[in-house]
């Protein structure tokens, strides 16, 4: 029999497997709270159950390739999959560990991971270096949660340090939204990390009909918009999906969203050089986004070998900044990070594959 990715089941569903049920709580501890690498190290189950176990399921559904640490303390990482895929997944360190002036710990580094939810993309966006490699499969639920586990684990990250989660690696999440939302409820699962839905984003490129699904799951999610685009002729030519999922279509939609009351609706807003860096665009965004409330995170494009997009000047980007804070819109500037490293979605992967076939 064909052993089982046990990071693909919730709680529950182990519990309908694992009996007494209550063993399913402590397998579940051992899993994400102690990041045990085998069933043997789960010290209060009986031996027959651990046999049961290790005869059932495995435990390494990701293997690390390769990490690249930034000095800014970024690390990225990439994953192989049982099947020989890779994907990759980021540790961004976000406030740095403070302590005061006698040495007492005020609060620790806090981190965020950038996670992936497919093998490729579909999507085909003109500036990713993720989607030219073509599309191969969607994660399973295992191969999601396993990237936050690997990376705490990896990191010396304790089990009671929350992280915040962005599904904004490679794929698109949406497009994969089964997995993704079964991923969401094991995360916040209080027996295993207890992340909370407010501390993970979801991110899409704009599939309107997917975006109404996750809002009538009712998750307690984050939504991020994926824009980079005012008008649907220019997001046509940078994002493909814009055919089907025009930009009237992704406002309705995020208007009907859930959102917590103290939470904004994200909107990404990739900024490329000569391409949608004026004032003009910042004037058409301000209008697109009344009566919505958001938040824009302006971010600098990152040019990777082959691409017709350059990074904006600096000059550029706070400008475009400052017109919509004076219109009343609350926009940040995100902060490059990894610039030394293989910083676009999928360039590591890509360079780790032109090496092997070189």
């Amino acid at each position: 029999m064909e052993k089982q990715n046990i990071f693909d089941l919730s709680k529950e569903e182990l519990s309908e497997v694992i009996k007494p049920s209550f063993r399913a709580k402590q397998i579940y501890q051992w899993l994400y709270q102690k990041y045990v690498t085998s069933f043997d190290e789960m010290k209060n189950l009986p031996k027959d159950l651990k046999e049961q176990l290790n005869a059932t399921y495995y435990l390494d559904p990701l293997r690390i390739v390769k990490v690249e640490e930034s000095r800014d303390g970024s690390k990225k990482y990439l994953f192989a999959l049982k099947d020989g895929s890779t994907v990759e997944s980021v540790l961004l360190p976000m406030k740095q560990e403070q302590t005061d002036e006698d040495g007492k710990l005020v609060h620790h580094t806090r981190y965020t991971i950038c996670i992936s939810s497919q093998v490729g993309c579909k999507i085909g966006c003109a500036f990713c270096l993720t989607g030219k490699s073509g599309f191969k499969r969607n994660l399973t639920v295992g191969e999601i949660t396993s990237q936050i586990l690997m990376i705490k684990r990896d990191n010396a990250i304790a089990e009671n340090r929350r992280v915040n989660i962005v599904y904004m690696g490679m794929g698109e999440p949406l497009d994969n939204l089964t997995n993704v939302s079964k991923a969401v409820r094991i995360f916040n699962d209080l027996d295993g990390l207890s992340i909370s839905p407010r501390r993970q984003t979801i991110s899409t490129s704009g599939l309107s009909s997917q975006i109404e699904k996750l809002g009538k799951m009712d998750l307690g999610v984050l939504l991020a918009i994926s824009l980079h685009a005012v008008d649907d002729e220019l997001r046509q030519t940078l994002m493909p999906i814009n055919k089907a999922y025009n930009i009237e279509s992704i406002i309705n939609a995020v208007k009907a969203f859930p959102i917590d009351a103290r939470k904004r609706v994200m909107f990404e807003y990739l900024v490329m050089k000569g391409v949608n860096d004026d004032q003009k665009s910042a004037k058409k965004l301000v209008k697109l986004l009344h009566g919505i409330k958001s938040k824009v995170n302006l971010i600098y494009f990152n040019p990777h070998p082959g691409s017709d997009f350059g990074r904006p000047l600096e000059k550029d980007m706070v400008a475009f900044q400052q017109y919509l804070v004076d219109h009343g819109v609350l926009c940040t500037i995100r902060q490059s990070k990894g610039l030394d490293i293989s910083a676009a979605c999928g360039q590591l992967k890509d360079k780790e594959e032109k090496h092997d076939n070189a």
